[in-house]
């Protein structure tokens, strides 16, 4: 795996921003850090990236470690932070040739890959011009820039749309993708758009703990059948039991002469399940496939985690 998290906390006195965390992350992966404002999505990236130090634990990048690697790492990864800090009163061209120079890029480089740079970010218009001129999507751009100069294996976005318009967002999502051809992403966030638009992969983030890490396309997949007829369990128990293709099933909840069951069966067994409860004159006002979106996780009540 490119990169590894194992048992990773985090505390500030006797708060812990990252509470026991662990993950691994292959190499050309799209990966989408999802969690409400607070929950340790950028306390996560900050010890990944070696801006903090971890309370307990071990972290990992490219068979490199962070305690003794810290440096070799950094030079594997492109990180843009949430408030990216910038140079506003240099022009584009000067920030990059500044940041080129810091980051111990060999001169030699250093101009190919500022056009390179600038060329997947689509700033040629722009590159002579102060950054103090360029609107809020512009500087993120200018940032993601300064992110990719090293030409990392690793790319790190801390809420990159945060303050971008419509069309600003769908440019940014646009850029992200192609960087995604070259090298790994991180995308951390708390708006559930953003992973769905680029992502392939999402891991979620509540109070410090990870508590979901599943693909997208997973996801959206079918997991058993929710059921509302007008019959209480007892009597629902004799026609369910008597189909051999449910595996089992449960009373979710009722409401005056609706009742909702999970039946644990196969999508593919809808219509004789809908056959079956005709046959058997029970009257019937929704039949559909359980899908586990990704709404549904995240609005999930995660308030029994221990923080």
């Amino acid at each position: 795996m490119l990169i590894e998290l194992d048992h990773v906390s985090r505390q500030f006195g006797d708060f812990k921003a990252v509470n026991d965390i662990s993950f691994a992350i292959g190499q050309g992966e799209i990966i989408g850090l999802l969690g409400h404002n607070g929950a340790g999505k950028t306390t996560t990236m900050k010890l990944l990236t070696g801006y903090l130090e971890v309370s307990s634990g071990d972290i990992s990048v490219d068979g490199l470690h962070i305690g003794r690697d810290k440096s070799r790492i950094q030079e594997r990864i492109g990180y843009l932070p949430e408030n990216c800090p910038l140079w506003t009163n240099m022009s584009v061209i000067e920030f990059l040739r500044y940041q080129a120079s810091i980051k111990n890029i060999p001169a030699e480089k250093q101009e190919q890959n500022i056009l390179d740079a600038i060329t997947k970010t689509y700033l040629k218009e722009k590159a002579l011009q102060p950054i103090c001129t360029l609107s809020k999507g512009y500087r993120q751009r200018v940032g993601v820039a300064n992110a990719i100069l090293n030409q990392p294996k690793i790319v790190i976005l801390d809420e990159p749309t945060n303050g971008l318009d419509p069309t600003q967002t769908m440019h940014m999502r646009s850029l992200i993708k192609e960087l995604a051809k070259t090298s790994t992403v991180i995308l951390s966030t708390h708006i559930l758009q953003e992973v769905q638009a680029v992502c392939e992969r999402v891991l979620i983030i509540r109070a410090g703990k990870l508590v979901t890490d599943q693909k997208l396309a997973e996801l959206n997949r079918a997991d058993g059948v929710i059921v509302i007829v007008d019959k209480n369990e007892e009597d629902m128990a004799v026609l369910l039991n008597s189909i051999p293709a449910v595996r089992s099933f449960v009373l979710k909840s009722h409401n005056n002469n609706h009742f909702k069951y999970f039946v644990d069966t196969d999508e593919v067994n809808i219509p004789l399940l809908s056959q079956a409860i005709n046959q058997a004159n029970i009257s019937l006002y929704e039949l559909k496939p359980n899908i586990q979106s990704l709404e549904v996780l995240f609005s999930q009540d995660f308030s029994n985690v221990e923080v």
